[in-house]
């Protein structure tokens, strides 16, 4: 055991194997958690699913169940997002040891690799921590599925009250039709529009600061 010539600690054959069931055991987390994602998105499509077929069962039906769900999806958007950013640490681990261990032994030539990478793995396992804030996770699940989800429940209550209970003839209606109770529609309308462009603007946000990220990151392996 000693240090190569470009400082890297030279592991023995029992350690290299080490390292391989080391990388299995974190693509198995990172494949599970990421599964865990996905469930969280599919329980936003499907109660998305039953308010659009609540809301569109009849002309008379309320769009009520358009606006609740949103409630739902807000729920689930943070727990994905709580969920993503465990999945990001087995993600970035995998990512790490792929570009800085095994590419190393495939590549035919001298390639470069970050001064210290074996350090900073092992530091990363001896305080572990998130490599990304709630509000990165956020942003990301956002770009990733969750606009589309909003922006279709946007346009199926934008549609409900267009056609229901009859095709709408003047602009002034679609205030009286929002209106839930003793909630007025501008009210419900305004409120709407705060909630998608609140969305909208981590969104935008977060794809931002990832661009920012990655210009500053020299190297492409970088965790988080």
């Amino acid at each position: 055991m000693g240090q190569g010539l470009d400082g890297r600690k030279e592991l023995t054959s029992a350690e290299i194997g080490a390292v391989a069931h080391l990388y299995r055991g974190e693509v198995y987390r990172s494949t599970i958690w990421r599964t865990r994602l996905d469930t969280t998105t599919n329980w936003s499509v499907v109660t998305l699913g039953i308010a659009l077929s609540l809301s569109y069962s009849s002309p008379a039906a309320s769009a009520l169940p358009l606006l609740l769900v949103g409630i739902l999806i807000i729920f689930f958007l943070m727990l994905e997002a709580r969920r993503y950013r465990y999945f990001n640490v087995w993600r970035a681990r995998c990512r790490w040891m792929e570009k800085h261990f095994f590419a190393p032994m495939l590549h035919d030539g001298d390639i470069h690799l970050e001064e210290g990478w074996q350090r900073r793995l092992a530091e990363d396992y001896w305080h572990p921590r998130y490599h990304v804030s709630t509000k990165v996770a956020l942003g990301r699940r956002i770009r990733r599925n969750y606009l589309w989800i909003l922006l279709i429940q946007t346009l199926a209550y934008g549609g409900k009250l267009a056609v229901h209970p009859s095709p709408i003839e003047h602009a002034w209606q679609l205030p009286q039709r929002a209106a839930v109770g003793p909630v007025q529609g501008w009210v419900v309308l305004s409120v709407g529009a705060i909630y998608c462009l609140s969305w909208s603007a981590i969104a935008l946000w977060s794809w931002r600061d990832d661009a920012r990220r990655a210009a500053l990151r020299h190297d492409a392996s970088g965790m988080g």
